[in-house]
């Protein structure tokens, strides 16, 4: 039985200086566009990645207060800063950064002890749709 792969093996085999060449220069492209950018374009690029890094932590901290609500229906989501920095794996600051952000979204409100919030898992009247009777 023959090998399958063999007939692209062997055009490896004989254009490999080709493949060097080409990796080199993609390689050294790369390299001159990282060392020429500039600081702002090099500090938008940074903020952008914080902001993307930010959204991805608040939407998972609101799947969590859906999966504990889905888990135990009765009462509220209460959680803890530090504690939902340790279940996400996540630096504090970066979890109130983005419970802030959630704050702004009506999505969390703070509890009345200092560093816990009360996730909203349910949809609020407003948000939910709302029945006309004819």
């Amino acid at each position: 039985m023959t090998n399958p792969f063999a007939p692209g093996l062997s055009w490896i085999a004989l254009h490999w200086k080709s493949g060097a060449v080409i990796a080199g220069a993609v390689g050294i492209a790369a390299t001159c566009r990282w060392c020429l950018e500039t600081d702002k374009v090099r500090a938008q690029r940074a903020d952008r990645n914080r902001k993307r890094e930010l959204r991805r932590l608040a939407d998972k901290i609101s799947t969590y207060g859906r999966n504990v609500h889905r888990r135990y229906p009765t009462g509220d989501v209460v959680v803890s800063e530090h504690d939902l920095a340790e279940q996400l794996r996540k630096h504090p600051d970066a979890v109130a950064k983005a419970l802030n952000m959630l704050l702004g979204e009506q999505s969390v409100q703070k509890a009345p002890l200092s560093g816990y919030w009360k996730l909203r898992s349910r949809p609020v009247p407003e948000d939910a749709q709302q029945e006309t009777f004819a």
